[in-house]
């Protein structure tokens, strides 16, 4: 009997009774975009105060940009970061696509562990509050007429998430995708100041990062790519598939760490973002990020993102952007 309570308890938690530990989060971009939310959104998970006691005493956010997430790739995969157990890094769909294209080099989905997806949202193409163009039509238009004087603002270079979102636009408008001119940039808070400053026309970024700028009045969204209108301060915003043009590109967004991180550490975090991602408070910060439902954790998010980098596998090869 006492053996029984003996392994019970050693099964509990590893900071059960025990202070709260201090977490890093770390952006993979610059400030501003939806790598930032992703980690702000956690925080908000973490230090809530509705749980008996805060899962963290403290989220620090740091900022480690370049090779939009390679740099992060390779800074959690060296000797003296890749067993931390306290350090969390932000990912999202278009990391995993860079992952199945071989932008982080020789890395494999398998090389980190992956805890918890926090959320989704959906690409979105947007412009100036004072462009011209006033629908995805009128955008269309001026591509067809002149693509070589519409510079087109994405978060990394060609095969990244922003440049097959518009890629794939351009494609079932009847445009070829080669004769468009895009500017890569780091991040989406990068692309939004460069669409502000009018040295990009044009954005192809995430409904996210357009709900972060909502009251930003320099900026109007063109089309979101769901599968129907989304709800909040987008609601007035038509998809693609409304306008003609029958592209949908939903945007996991959630969080990874060390390969060598202890068993016991990943699944006491595993644990805490079930915990946390079950509240209301959690689900009231996930809507005001502009993002939506879609929480897997530990086992089953491993599975999921190993299946989604074996397909943009294949659609990277069909599209002849392998390396």
């Amino acid at each position: 009997m006492l053996r029984t309570a003996l392994l019970l308890l050693s099964l509990l938690p590893a900071f059960a009774g025990a202070a709260a530990p201090d977490v890093e989060c770390v952006v993979p971009s610059k400030p501003g975009g939806a790598m930032d939310l992703t980690c702000k959104l956690a925080r908000h998970g973490l230090l809530q105060s509705a749980a008996s006691a805060p899962f963290a005493s403290s989220v620090r956010i740091s900022y480690l940009p370049g090779g939009i997430g390679a740099v992060a790739w390779r800074s959690m995969g060296s000797q003296r970061r890749r067993a931390e157990a306290n350090t969390l890094v932000a990912f999202s769909g278009g990391s995993l696509l860079n992952l199945a294209q071989g932008k982080f080099g020789n890395a494999k989905a398998g090389d980190v562990r992956w805890v918890a997806a926090l959320g989704a949202d959906y690409g979105m193409i947007a412009v100036r509050s004072d462009s011209p163009y006033k629908t995805l039509a009128d955008l269309i238009a001026a591509l067809k007429r002149h693509p070589d004087k519409v510079l087109i603002g994405v978060s990394g270079t060609i095969g990244s998430q922003d440049w097959l979102k518009m890629a794939l636009v351009a494609r079932h408008a009847g445009i070829d995708p080669k004769v468009l001119r895009f500017v890569a940039l780091e991040g989406g808070g990068e692309v939004f100041t460069a669409m502000q400053a009018g040295y990009v026309q044009v954005m192809s970024g995430d409904t996210s990062e357009a709900t972060l700028n909502a009251d930003d009045s320099q900026a109007r969204v063109l089309a979101v790519l769901s599968e129907k209108r989304l709800p909040g301060v987008l609601a007035g915003v038509p998809t693609a598939r409304e306008q003609g043009i029958d592209v949908v590109w939903p945007i996991i967004r959630g969080l990874w760490m060390g390969p060598q991180v202890p068993e016991q550490d990943y699944q006491r975090w595993v644990t805490t973002f079930e915990r946390a991602m079950a509240t209301p408070q959690f689900a009231q910060w996930r809507a005001q990020a502009g993002m939506f439902p879609f929480a897997l954790t530990g086992d089953k998010l491993t599975q999921y993102v190993n299946q989604a980098v074996e397909r943009y596998s294949r659609q990277a090869a069909e599209l002849g952007l392998m390396r």
